[in-house]
């Protein structure tokens, strides 16, 4: 008997040292990750810039000081070819051998201009973006010819780095120097708030509908296996019945939140509809029968009483519904919110991309400059996710009864 005690005994320590090594190797495969996006992707909130010196009047641009106040100032700015005027100053500044500003740095001479028109009036030493290759010598390591130039550069005092408020600002680009997020994150929260919208209160019905009103037959039977299945179709699946629905027969406009948020919606229905019946059944019968007891209606039953007692679980369901939607591309691919888009969406129907789409794009880009760029947009994805499931947290804790 001591000898099966004893063995019973080892047995018991097995198991516990056995889930504590899979709760440390699963943190150390999550600090692993977060450690390798922080490495890769912390450069993409910073800047590199290097000092420009301009003259202005020998430039000769022609460019009334009137016309700087009016909302043609960049029309006319450009018209007046200060990208030119910009390039040359470059030239005559770093020579020809290495590209030292980056293709958009005339946009910060134009901004400066407009903030201050007297330099139009004298010379000047701007601070630009610097070229890719110049951004990559001075944080890590790059080419040679690109050290040389930072070196000559840092012993002039010519070039600094800083937070790069242009990339949570700024758009999509061409100019991985000049590239943004803030149009993928707006397109973002537009579908998921269209998204959140529709499979919310849809799904919360159907699912009060199922678990309480619904009769017990093959035909209920027959919709939960429906939906069961429904919530197990890959992702792509819906990606085509938003093409050929939304945008095949009803001709909504393409690459828009409206529609994407529309396809996602369909993807994530079927998981807050089971969500939302698991909640409900947790519910105590005798709930119920109190409420009716003291002579309420079976309609106030269900909205005064078992509802708010679901509500925490359907809440949990739902952010992890749009958890998952939110990291979705193929569904979004297949509808086209796929294009190059140089502004933030000013509506439901405007021309958008999203965060993973975005990402995507950016992966797929041959210049390096873009690398840093994709491993700083994963991490605002995951900062969104973040605050998706802390809300989630909040909401769940705010509302939770405990039996």
């Amino acid at each position: 008997m001591q000898r099966r005690i004893r063995r019973r005994y080892a047995a018991e320590r097995r198991f516990r040292l056995m889930g504590l090594l899979a709760v440390l190797l699963s943190a150390g495969f999550l600090a692993f990750l977060l450690v390798s996006m922080l490495t890769a992707g912390i450069g993409g909130f910073q800047r590199v810039q290097v000092a420009l010196p301009i003259d202005f009047p020998a430039a000769q641009l022609e460019v009334a000081p009137a016309q700087l106040a009016t909302a043609g100032a960049d029309l006319a700015l450009s018209g007046a070819g200060l990208e030119g005027v910009t390039g040359l100053a470059a030239v005559k500044a770093f020579g020809e051998d290495q590209p030292v500003i980056a293709e958009s740095a005339w946009l910060t001479v134009r901004d400066a201009i407009k903030a201050d028109p007297t330099l139009l009036t004298r010379r000047a030493a701007l601070y630009v973006p610097a070229a890719p290759g110049i951004e990559e010598a001075y944080k890590a390591t790059g080419e040679p010819a690109a050290e040389q130039m930072v070196q000559r550069l840092k012993a002039a005092g010519a070039i600094r780095s800083g937070f790069n408020w242009g990339f949570l600002t700024g758009a999509d680009s061409t100019d991985p120097t000049a590239v943004g997020i803030w149009g993928a994150l707006k397109g973002s929260l537009l579908t998921m708030a269209i998204t959140l919208l529709i499979a919310f209160p849809v799904g919360v019905l159907s699912a009060l509908y199922l678990e309480e009103y619904a009769p017990k037959n093959r035909w209920t039977d027959l919709i939960e296996v429906s939906i069961n299945n429904l919530a197990a179709v890959p992702s792509i699946i819906f990606g085509l019945l938003g093409l050929a629905l939304f945008l095949g027969t009803f001709n909504l406009p393409r690459s828009a939140p409206i529609v994407g948020g529309l396809t996602l919606a369909l993807m994530i229905m079927p998981v807050i509809v089971i969500a939302g019946r698991n909640a409900i059944k947790a519910v105590p019968p005798s709930i119920r029968d109190a409420a009716l007891g003291v002579g309420a209606s079976p309609v106030q039953v269900v909205f005064h009483h078992v509802l708010p007692l679901a509500l925490p679980g359907i809440l949990t369901g739902t952010i992890i519904g749009m958890a998952r939607a939110l990291g979705e591309t193929a569904p979004l691919l297949m509808i086209g919110m796929r294009a190059f888009i140089v502004q933030a969406p000013d509506g439901l129907s405007a021309p958008a991309t999203v965060l993973p789409v975005q990402i995507f794009l950016w992966s797929d880009q041959v210049s390096r400059g873009f690398i840093e760029k994709t491993s700083a947009a994963i991490l605002v994805l995951l900062a969104f996710l973040l605050a998706m499931n802390a809300f989630a947290i909040y909401l769940r804790n705010r509302f939770e009864t405990r039996w």
